[in-house]
């Protein structure tokens, strides 16, 4: 398989993943916002939540990780083995490894929802959701721009990044209380 080959499948995986990590933390959201529904829509709502979650999760989301997982080894050891001087490399498989952090957080979260146990609000998971947009940022300008001064640019895009998505949950979460 050539290079262009494995970046391909590479880069679709990585839509794949992040668009489950996106869409299952959202679920969450409306699941455990369903919980404040009359017994009869909370029933209906948790199973089909359930349901869906279930399908995304197994479905799509871990298969997504994993394929982004073995077409990114593929890509290390045909393109930059030894790794060598490759500083945003590292700082980039640093972050992967965050990220696998953040997805087994949300399968714990995952499993704790379809037992029907809800240790976290919906407000924490609007903030929750908004960590994967965080990684994708930092992950996307390390493996584009792949320099030190571009890894210090794609830094000042996060940090500017996350305040601009705290403002925003503070101003939607004002805006639903009025």
């Amino acid at each position: 398989m050539t290079y262009e080959y494995l970046k391909a499948f590479h880069l679709i995986s990585i839509v794949c993943w992040f668009a489950g990590l996106f869409y299952i933390v959202r679920l969450f959201i409306y699941h455990t916002e369903a919980q404040d529904k009359s017994q009869t829509e909370r029933d209906i709502l948790s199973a089909q939540f359930k349901i869906m979650s279930r399908r995304l999760w197994y479905g799509i989301t871990w298969p997504a990780c994993i394929f982004t997982i073995i077409f990114g080894l593929a890509l290390v050891y045909t393109t930059y083995w030894p790794l060598t001087g490759y500083y945003w490399l590292h700082l980039k498989l640093t972050l992967v490894l965050l990220l696998l952090v953040y997805q087994f957080k949300c399968h714990r979260i995952y499993k704790e929802l379809q037992n029907n146990i809800f240790k976290h609000s919906s407000s924490f998971l609007r903030i929750w959701n908004e960590v994967a947009t965080l990684f994708l940022f930092a992950i996307v300008f390390l493996a584009v721009l792949k320099t030190l001064q571009g890894i210090f640019y794609g830094i000042g895009a996060i940090v500017s990044l996350a305040v601009i998505l705290m403002m925003a949950i503070k101003f939607y979460r004002k805006v639903r209380k009025d």
